[in-house]
């Protein structure tokens, strides 16, 4: 599995933040992601959720044949590396993703307590399987043992303002800290630059300032764990 990674500058150890595809896989954006993510300090890794798949194939077709358990073998093994590299802060993990990769991250938070913060854009269904051994993401929720920030347009499908909704009420049945922004503009993938008819700058600008802030809060700012 190619797991592409952005460090900052210095020898660190540095805070880390596992980097989750959207759709469209280790593209211009998400390499984007990655130099934004490092450019405040954080070593940003992006493992290839699609390595199972042939070279060369389109990513949609690509994420019809994910399953969740080996999304989770991905990820797992992509954490085991960052916390054994000495430029890394073991004690300082988070986790980023967009789209399909905040449905993926949510899988992340649900079975490994590593994490110390996580984000989520514009994510896809946490409420259905995709794994006949395997529950929904939501299912897991009672497991996460680290604050969420969450980024929404009120003009998405997937997901809708009711599905976040419905998110916000697992997340207080659990007690889990959360801080939910919505954009009233913009829609599904709204930081996508590469996308002309999902981006909205005015949106995607703020997300990130606030995106940015939380992890600055969570994994460089706040205390050890």
């Amino acid at each position: 599995m190619n797991v592409l990674t952005a460090y900052p500058g210095g020898l660190g150890p540095h805070p880390a933040v596992l980097v989750l595809h959207h759709r469209g896989g280790l593209d211009t954006f998400t390499r984007y992601v990655l130099e934004r993510l490092a450019g405040i300090g954080l070593v940003a890794a992006a493992p290839n959720n699609y390595h199972r798949r042939p070279p060369g194939e389109d990513p949609v077709a690509s994420m019809k044949h994910l399953l969740d358990r080996e999304l989770v073998t991905d990820m797992n093994a992509t954490i085991a590396d960052l916390v054994t590299n000495p430029r890394v802060r073991a004690d300082r993990i988070g986790m980023v993703g967009h789209c399909l990769g905040g449905r993926t991250g949510y899988l992340a938070l649900g079975t490994d307590p590593v994490y110390r913060a996580g984000v989520l854009l514009y994510h896809g269904d946490l409420f259905a399987a995709r794994d006949p051994v395997m529950p929904p993401p939501i299912a897991l929720t009672d497991h996460i043992r680290c604050p969420i920030a969450g980024f929404f347009g009120d003009r998405d499908t997937n997901p809708s303002p009711e599905a976040v909704a419905r998110l916000e009420v697992e997340l207080q049945r659990y007690g889990i800290h959360y801080e939910f922004h919505r954009y009233e503009e913009a829609g599904h993938a709204f930081q996508d630059f590469t996308s002309p008819s999902n981006y909205v700058e005015s949106a995607a600008r703020d997300a990130w300032v606030k995106l940015l802030d939380f992890l600055r809060r969570m994994l460089i700012d706040g205390p050890a764990a």
